[in-house]
């Protein structure tokens, strides 16, 4: 049976330069970090290397890049420091968000008091940044917390907007980038936000690591006491081939940024027109959504929903109803009840991702099934 990938929202595999860079670390620069001899100092060595191609990609100082574990990390960090360390009094989310942010969000109302409210959202699942922009006006001490891209319909984000927003209301502006990061350019002296983050597992690197970037002259507390790795913001052992697949992965991803966006972009088209011409009822959930997502409303019975995901599953393909992380949940999807109808809700719903390694026979595999659906 032929298997089918097309879940590369809620992760990539990984690229075999990627792999090899990886191992070769793990046989080679296997030397603690932190220690001084030249096992310590190549392992070192690959750490500031990878931190530095990173900065490159996106324009920033190597300096404002600091290792994590992962995207979840970097967001329980960030929020939580806004409250105890920066005077954050107010932070402006939405509904939509990942909900390692809005767990985070709800914990901090609870736990500290802050207020926390939520932007509107659309009826084409966009944030209404006129509405953004008039909760701002209020003088009281804020962060604002918007994803870059929708992790499950895929719409997007005006980053320079709402960075210029933040900016002339002197307020902290953090972007969840997890989706964009690796598939479309970021020019952090261009847009001024304040921090962002990434796992490389969603760029074809590994999973178990990722970033944050912090602005320059910004001061938080460490996440972690410990030693002094990270500049003393993260103690602990540094896992060395973690981060160089990491910065491997992402320097490949904007090397081949071009003609792999105009592939995926093309397959994704491809796939919602024979979608479409063999269930002409199929919706798309959001307008004008990134290259890689697609997300659709199809023309089945309710009672299908649940087993949907399973009848591809026996056939070998892998897509979502929505987040991997909610994946055992029943309920519908957090991010399509922010602006869907109820009556929409009920019926199938479905997150395609795709990534260069899928192809069109792979698309006309999956759409013949779902038609026998």
């Amino acid at each position: 049976m032929q298997k089918i990938y097309l879940d590369n929202a809620a992760t990539t595999p990984l690229r075999k330069e990627v792999i090899e860079e990886m191992v070769h670390v793990l046989t080679h620069d296997f030397g603690n970090p932190s220690s001084t001899h030249s096992f310590g100092r190549s392992a070192k060595t690959i750490i500031e290397t990878s931190r530095k191609t990173i900065a490159k990609q996106l324009n920033c100082s190597a300096q404002e890049i600091i290792f994590t574990s992962s995207a979840t990390e970097s967001t329980n960090w960030i929020l939580h420091q806004f409250v105890s360390n920066l005077g954050v009094k107010r932070i402006l989310s939405s509904k939509i968000e990942h909900h390692a942010t809005l767990h985070t969000l709800e914990h901090l109302a609870k736990e500290f008091g802050i207020q926390v409210e939520y932007v509107t959202i659309e009826k084409n699942g966009a944030i209404n940044l006129n509405h953004l922009e008039n909760l701002l006006e209020d003088s009281v001490k804020t962060a604002v917390c918007l994803m870059h891209v929708n992790n499950e319909i895929g719409t997007v984000l005006d980053l320079k907007k709402v960075s210029d927003l933040c900016q002339k209301n002197n307020a902290y502006f953090f972007c969840d980038t997890v989706q964009s990061i690796g598939k479309t350019e970021i020019d952090l002296k261009e847009i001024p936000v304040d921090f962002i983050i990434a796992s490389a597992h969603k760029f074809h690197g590994p999973k178990g690591v990722g970033f944050v970037y912090i602005k320059k002259n910004i001061l938080i507390n460490p996440m972690l006491y410990g030693g002094e790795q990270e500049k003393g913001m993260r103690a602990g052992t540094e896992a060395t081939h973690q981060i160089a697949g990491l910065a491997k992965a992402l320097e490949l991803s904007y090397l081949k940024l071009n003609e792999e966006r105009e592939y995926i972009s093309n397959l994704k088209q491809y796939c919602l027109s024979k979608l479409q011409e063999s269930l002409p009822a199929t919706t798309v959930n959001g307008e004008n959504t990134f290259y890689n997502i697609l997300n659709i409303t199809l023309p089945i019975s309710e009672e299908k929903t649940a087993m949907i995901l399973f009848n591809l599953d026996m056939k070998g393909i892998a897509v979502s109803r929505g987040s991997a992380c909610q994946s055992g949940s029943i309920k519908p999807s957090h991010v399509l009840a922010a602006f869907l109808p109820e009556e929409d809700l009920k019926k199938p719903s479905l997150r395609i991702s795709f990534s260069h390694y899928n192809t069109k026979e792979e698309i006309d595999l999956f759409v013949s099934e779902i038609t026998k659906i």
